[in-house]
Order: C-alpha cells, then structure tokens, then sequence
C-alpha cells in the first residue's frame, strides 16, 4: 500500500539554525528509508519549507512507524500528515 507524506516544518516555533542541526541526520534517515525500499519518491515543498513524500508500507501503523523514525518528526520540529492512496481507476477495463 502507498502513502502520501505532507510535512511542514514549524518556521514559527523553530528557527533556521535549530533545523539546520537537524538536516544532516535527517538527510541520512531519508537515505537509509529510500535504501530499504519504504521511502519512494521524495520532493520538497514550493509553497513552503517542507517536503511531501511516497511511502510503501503495509498499513498505515507501518507508515507511521517509518515517519517516526525522521528526526524531525521525534524532535517535533514539523507536521506529517499521511494520506492512505489507493489505485486510481479510470485506466481500468470498463
């Protein structure tokens, strides 16, 4: 199953420099995500700070578990919001 991943960082409780000390572990958890086939595609957001991600996952409380391994996520310096996808229909038989 695929999941969406919005994130916005909280710019009004943090600032540049608190996240800047995070990005670097936070780049490397992506990467160990990304490596192990749980984090597929991964943008960063134009109308914000923030990124928006695919995730693979067989549940939801899977997703979620990967999610809260970023640290931005444990140190509570952004928002996740996971959106369940499912298959789109319209280029099915009819």
């Amino acid at each position: 199953m695929q999941f969406m991943v919005m994130t916005q960082r909280y710019s009004d409780r943090y600032s540049e420099e608190e996240f800047a000390a995070v990005l670097p572990e936070e780049t490397e958890t992506v990467r160990k995500l990304y490596a192990d086939g749980v984090l597929r595609q991964i943008w960063l957001r134009a109308d914000g700070p923030g990124a928006c991600f695919l995730l693979e996952a067989a549940s939801l409380a899977e997703a979620q578990a990967a999610v809260d391994t970023l640290p931005l996520a444990r140190k509570e310096m952004s928002e996740f919001r996971i959106v369940p996808l499912r298959p789109y229909g319209g280029f099915g038989p009819r």
